[in-house]
């Protein structure tokens, strides 16, 4: 692969084969000595054990396109996993905090991906969300400062006011 592209690369790996690659081209990157690539950044010396080789130019480029798709894939994973928080009764404040932000910085994000799945209905290769997908993952989205009927922690709360 000469030139790798995150595009190119995505349809190749799955979020773990992508994270086990990256893992061996940059721990082979952290053990090779400095400055022994060859002047074109191609090879490096021919005598260098290859567990501990430099990367060549293409094993770079191809590091960089492994962590853009294991942050979209695993972006894409958050979101599903946020999507189930919801489903399970979770608060937007409970997510947010889960994820290390805010309530609105959380919801802000899923809806961003919602829209990204709408968009990607009709496209090949990708599974997007038909209109009744998109009204069913909005309203499960709900707004940041609505309440979750199904959380455990309203539950508890209308227990004591009854």
């Amino acid at each position: 692969m000469s030139n790798p592209t995150p595009d190119a690369v995505e349809g190749q790996f799955t979020l773990l084969t992508a994270v086990a690659r990256y893992d061996v081209l940059r721990t082979r990157d952290a053990l090779a000595a400095p400055d022994e690539d060859g002047e074109d950044g191609e090879d490096a010396t021919a005598s260098a054990d290859p567990a501990t080789a430099p990367l060549t130019r293409a094993e770079a480029l191809e590091v960089l396109a492994l962590s853009e798709v294991i942050a979209r894939k695993a972006t894409y994973g958050r979101q599903l996993s946020v999507r189930s928080a919801r489903r399970a009764g979770a608060s937007w404040s409970q997510i947010g905090a889960a994820l290390g932000t805010s309530k609105q910085a959380a919801w802000e994000a899923h809806n961003r991906w919602i829209d990204g799945q709408a968009k990607q209905e009709g496209n090949p290769g990708h599974w997007g969300w038909d209109e009744r997908d998109l009204s069913a993952a909005r309203t499960l989205a709900g707004e940041p400062d609505e309440g979750n009927e199904g959380n455990e922690e309203n539950k508890g709360n209308e227990e004591d006011r009854a």
